[in-house]
């Protein structure tokens, strides 16, 4: 795959989101390589909704770092609690509560600090729960020698690959097992999947919103922006909303867009800036239920 250096160069910067900030010299103690920078933050956070499989549980004040944006909040979260190098992992219940935006978060954030091109993707996998496409977040970073974007999921540790039965490589994640969120969408548009399969089986709710929601968080991101999973702005729908036809062809178009993002680099910069997708300076929390500043 051919990349245009500039487009690639964006990728290798630090975000707004994405830089480490005042706690940029702990990276040094992460490895360079992608799997060895998952394995170090699985050591570092531990998802909020999968506690109890290591034996964990959480307070309510435990659980609000999963509201935190920035990767250098989360890392002053992992450093308050303990100062040792990051390389050094901490037992389940001194991890910094999180889900899998924040694991790719830091993916991110170490493969950007080193130079290395590297992207949040929002979108559905199916290896957690039988016939569903569960909401997720994975990284990709740019692999020079083969000349492709390469998946990684940073969440998926070895207690959750025998939990949930994953017998692939999670540093290469196949593109088959997880679909971005503009592939759910164009598959679904065409008849080829059911949109009520894509979404979270733990809350129960699935659906057309579902999609257009994690559609508009992937493009954010892909524009240097990776925001909550449950941040609403915009035309995004809310939960069991019917969406009207006028926005189902715009996220055909943002659909479109986002599943070959590189191909469609300009375009997509230019309609991500329409007023309907644009990323305020002040988004909504869903889960809060409050306007919070990015």
């Amino acid at each position: 795959m051919d990349q245009d250096q500039t487009n690639l160069s964006r990728y290798a910067r630090p975000g707004r989101l994405t830089s480490a900030g005042a706690y940029a010299a702990l990276l040094e103690a992460v490895p360079a390589d992608p799997a060895g920078i998952v394995r170090t933050f699985q050591g570092l956070v531990i998802h909020e909704h999968l506690v109890g499989a290591y034996g964990v549980a959480l307070s309510d004040a435990d659980r609000q770092s999963v509201h935190l944006r920035p990767a250098e909040e989360l890392l002053a979260r992992v450093a308050g609690r303990d100062n040792r190098p990051l390389n050094v992992p901490r037992v389940p219940g001194q991890r910094v509560a999180g889900n899998c935006r924040h694991y790719t978060l830091l993916l991110v954030t170490a493969l950007r600090a080193r130079g290395v091109p590297a992207r949040a993707r929002c979108g559905f996998g199916d290896y957690f729960a039988a016939g569903r496409w569960e909401d997720h977040w994975v990284g990709e970073y740019w692999n020079a020698e083969q000349r492709r974007w390469t998946m990684v999921d940073a969440q998926v540790d070895e207690r959750q690959r025998e939990l949930f039965g994953v017998d692939f490589d999670i540093t290469d994640v196949p593109r088959d097992r997880f679909l971005v969120a503009g592939e759910a969408w164009a598959r679904c548009r065409a008849g080829e999947a059911d949109p009520d399969t894509f979404g979270l089986s733990g809350t129960n709710e699935s659906g057309w919103w579902w999609i257009a929601g994690n559609l508009m968080r992937d493009a954010a991101a892909l524009n240097v922006v990776e925001l909550l999973p449950w941040d609403m702005w915009g035309v995004m729908p809310a939960p069991e909303e019917k969406i009207d036809e006028e926005r189902m062809v715009l996220f055909d178009e943002l659909a479109r867009l986002t599943h070959e993002p590189d191909q469609h680099a300009d375009e997509l910069r230019r309609l991500c800036a329409d007023e309907r997708l644009r990323v305020p300076t002040t988004v909504r929390n869903a889960v809060r239920d409050r306007d919070e500043p990015i």
